[in-house]
């Protein structure tokens, strides 16, 4: 569930926005776990990436950017053989979908803003078939389910699913007016944004403490 139809009529600077944002959503689950010693990744490298891709566009970000991502791939995460738990792969992915930032910014084109918006959805996703799977029940699937039942007819996936587009839409609606040479971080509107995607992401922490609490 991904609308990339709007997507592609956004303007470039937007389109960029937007990956910024779908970034976000899963900001919280990489600070919320502490992450594997043995990857070597520190915290702060990733924090610096999250408020680099929230920056406005131009060169002298674009290349903090890129330098901080050469910083990142000096770590022992990328020389070895990882085996990660759920959350992990959670952080994981997201690392790497900062990664993929970094090459958007090098291409014109949407080709790679859809990939770290899809990257997120996909997610997204995951996580709905993590809890279904699951021998427990969901302490909020009462919730969950009576969300879904208000969307009717408009929701086609899972819960976090249906919550990420919920928030993808929201998030592009609004980026059109959004000032051209602002970042997300400049103006009411865009920490506004931020602020609908960092409380997705909380959402997405307190199921996934309890997905490692129940052991899955």
């Amino acid at each position: 569930m991904v609308q990339i139809e709007r997507l592609v009529d956004l303007k470039p600077i937007h389109q960029r926005q937007a990956a910024a944002l779908a970034l976000w959503r899963w900001r919280a689950p990489i600070f919320a776990f502490e992450l594997d010693a043995e990857w070597g990744v520190d915290q702060s490298v990733l924090e610096s990436l999250f408020r680099l891709a929230a920056s406005p566009a131009g060169e002298q970000s674009d290349r903090a950017y890129r330098r901080v991502i050469a910083e990142l791939c000096t770590a022992p995460l990328f020389t070895s053989e990882v085996d990660p738990d759920t959350v992990q792969l959670f952080q994981l992915e997201t690392i790497g979908n900062l990664l993929t930032f970094g090459e958007l910014l090098d291409k014109a084109g949407v080709d790679d803003v859809e990939r770290v918006v899809e990257a997120s959805a996909g997610l997204a996703t995951y996580l709905d078939g993590l809890v279904e799977g699951s021998f427990y029940s969901h302490p909020a699937e009462e919730a969950h389910r009576q969300y879904l039942a208000d969307l009717a007819d408009q929701a086609s996936e899972g819960y976090f699913a249906s919550r990420h587009f919920a928030v993808e839409a929201a998030c592009h609606g609004a980026l059109e007016v959004l000032p051209d040479s602002a970042g997300l971080l400049d103006s009411s509107t865009g920490r506004e944004l931020l602020a609908l995607c960092e409380d997705f992401g909380e959402e997405l922490v307190t199921t996934m403490q309890w997905l490692r609490t129940t052991g899955h």
